[in-house]
């Protein structure tokens, strides 16, 4: 029995229909795609124009063959109640709801028709099999937060017994939790790992402690899918020498759909059939392929909540290379709140901080993982958690290259954890400002 699809369909979302239309999608050749693209444009707005009030106060304006004329939405327009954001018909009781995790800062809550949730597992489904990857047939390693309070938890674990999975906790990321994880690797068939970047890089290097190969202990692993959080290439090198098996880079919005997925030419194939992505600078105006902004995208079957010209709140490119058939993703900077501000007025994406200190802690293995804090214009906090303390000559070596990159004047303190606090959902937040 294919269980999988089976648990999506007795939710009422038609999987078996949705592979059949995103094979019709994808089918098209690129002019038909280009004519998808604008038709499917201009539907979606038609639809929530004549069936959204919310999304009628917001389109007042809206010339339906100007896309130019069509606003952005952003997080902040969505922290309403979701009743007054619904469509025409739609109720809390007929659509798919989750809230997104507020790793930007301002979570909310949304809401997904059926329909647009099964396209959405289609695209999924049609990715991970670009790996060999079937979800009815394939038994995950599920690195992932999950709920404390007993409901949410036996909840969590049912669902993963129907996608045939088995969640390890990233709530706890010490050796004794990571020996665990290991016998249960020895002892289970997985076919794939997927989950937070972050715990995932920490698993292989305890692997690297005991000199292991993953994919020796579990022969059939294929693939390791990494998602939320930035993958660094040391990272990614590290894990595919202790895991054995490709390490695959996945970038989505739990209010979208999956945005990117690494394909086998190890391209981040942007998602074209459902989306409809575009980089913006700071005045709303499209950039060119290559050139860095704002990510905004469009879903183009979510009707019972509008997410036109919606703004991740994150900063990439799109590759010069791209087509509308085919956008790549040419690199993904971090989050626009994710801003370093130094005394002279200076500016830097924060994962630029995080590059330099990476290189830095990281290198003797002494450090397993770090956040960086900034306090004031010119103070930064490294939280950090190492089987040893760092020296006064590490520490010094430290600041002098922040202060290389960045300006000099930065004062840098030092804190030592057992361990870093996660979001509720098990991400960790890599850069923070607190100005």
């Amino acid at each position: 029995m294919r269980l999988f699809d089976f648990s999506l369909k007795v939710n009422g979302f038609d999987i078996d229909k949705a592979k059949k239309v995103l094979a019709e999608i994808q089918a098209k050749s690129d002019l038909d795609f280009e004519t998808y693209i604008e038709d499917q444009k201009k539907a979606i707005i038609t639809y929530h124009l004549e069936h959204n009030s919310f999304y009628k106060t917001l389109g007042t304006s809206i010339d339906i063959n100007d896309w130019d004329s069509v606003p952005i939405i952003t997080k902040r327009h969505l922290q309403q109640p979701l009743e007054q954001r619904l469509s025409d018909g739609f109720t809390p009781k007929n659509v798919y709801i989750n809230k997104t995790s507020g790793s930007s800062g301002d979570p909310f809550i949304f809401a997904k028709d059926k329909w647009c949730h099964a396209l959405t597992w289609a695209e999924i489904m049609n990715r991970f099999g670009w790996y060999g990857i079937d979800f009815n047939t394939s038994k995950q390693a599920r690195f992932y937060g999950i709920p404390l309070d007993k409901k949410s938890y036996y909840k969590e674990r049912i669902k993963d017994y129907f996608s045939n999975r088995y969640r390890f906790s990233v709530f706890d990321l010490s050796d004794a939790a990571f020996e665990k994880a290991l016998a249960k690797f020895k002892k289970s068939e997985f076919d794939f790992i997927n989950g937070y970047t972050s715990s995932i890089v920490q698993f292989a290097k305890f692997l690297k402690q005991k000199d292991l190969v993953l994919s020796q202990i579990c022969p059939n692993l294929k693939v390791c899918i990494v998602t939320s959080e930035m993958l660094f290439d040391d990272d990614k090198s590290l894990m595919e020498t202790y895991f054995g098996v490709p390490v695959v880079n996945e970038y989505g919005a739990s209010e979208l759909d999956l945005i990117a997925f690494q394909n086998l030419k190890d391209e981040w194939q942007v998602n074209s059939e459902t989306l409809y992505i575009e980089i913006l600078d700071t005045n709303d105006n499209v950039l060119p392929y290559g050139e860095e902004g704002r990510i905004v995208i469009t879903s183009f079957y979510n009707i019972s909540h509008p997410l036109i010209r919606y703004d991740v709140g994150d900063v990439g490119a799109l590759s010069k290379e791209s087509t509308p058939i085919k956008p790549i993703l040419k690199h993904l900077t971090g989050r626009t709140n994710d801003i370093v501000r130094l005394p002279s007025g200076k500016k830097a994406a924060g994962l630029t901080f995080y590059y330099i200190t990476k290189s830095v802690i990281e290198n003797d293995g002494n450090v397993s993982e770090f956040i960086i804090e900034q306090l004031a214009l010119n103070h930064f906090k490294i939280k950090f958690v190492s089987r040893d303390e760092l020296s006064p000559k590490k520490r010094t070596l430290i600041t002098s290259e922040i202060e290389r990159y960045l300006e000099s004047g930065i004062t840098v303190s030092f804190e030592r954890f057992d361990k870093l606090k996660r979001t509720k959902s098990g991400k960790l937040k890599q850069f923070v400002s607190k100005l």
